[in-house]
């Protein structure tokens, strides 16, 4: 890593029982809480954003939330996000196969129609080529309400932030997932512009 983690008594003593929770959820303390962490005020204020955003009542299911954090974090080449989401979205999904096909979603038959919505926006958000435009969002509101759709973004911009601060400052994967996922998304398989269109037409609701 570029920057170091400290000894965990160097911490404030207020900080424990984040420590404490993921000790015992993950088996070990996560390396990016311990950097974050160096400054508690940042640390306190990421945390609290990402219990909101990964609360039990979310509008958006567990394993829909997975793949957004897997996928963003393939994007922006962070190891560590990949091995940890990864690891969540097989538990969540209940199969390895959405996990392993995700980095080429676009040429996938796994994933339904809400899944692929949610995906192209995901990607029109993470990369910096591409935009949100208002074909996407109509297709969006196929299934999710106003609501829904910033809870979605916030989400997506969440992940941005965590993948791209563990990126660089080069967060090795802690082992989570035994099943090898592709640490990069493909970007050049992406779905013709005629593709894209036929899957607009479909429609569905949100649900939890």
């Amino acid at each position: 890593m570029h920057v170091q983690d400290k000894p965990l008594n160097r911490y404030p003593i207020w900080l424990k029982p984040f420590f404490w929770s993921q000790q015992r959820r993950y088996g070990e303390v996560l390396k990016p809480g311990l950097l974050w962490a160096r400054v508690p005020k940042l640390f306190a204020a990421v945390a609290a954003l990402y219990g909101v955003l990964d609360r039990k009542s979310s509008p958006l299911s567990p394993a829909l939330r997975s793949l957004i954090t897997v996928r963003v974090s393939q994007i922006n080449h962070c190891a560590f996000c990949v091995d940890i989401n990864a690891a969540t979205l097989i538990k969540r999904a209940g199969t390895e196969e959405k996990a392993q096909a995700l980095s080429n979603w676009h040429n996938s038959d796994l994933f339904d129609e809400q899944e692929r919505v949610v995906l192209a926006y995901t990607d029109a958000i993470t990369y910096s080529d591409q935009q949100v435009d208002s074909e996407l969002v109509a297709r969006l509101r196929e299934y999710f309400d106003e609501d829904q759709v910033v809870e979605l973004t916030g989400l997506i911009a969440f992940q941005n932030l965590s993948s791209k601060f563990n990126s660089a400052l080069d967060v090795a994967p802690q082992g989570f997932c035994a099943v090898p996922i592709d640490y990069e998304a493909i970007e050049d398989e992406t779905p013709s512009e005629e593709s894209t269109k036929s899957q607009s037409g479909s429609g569905g609701s949100a649900s939890i």
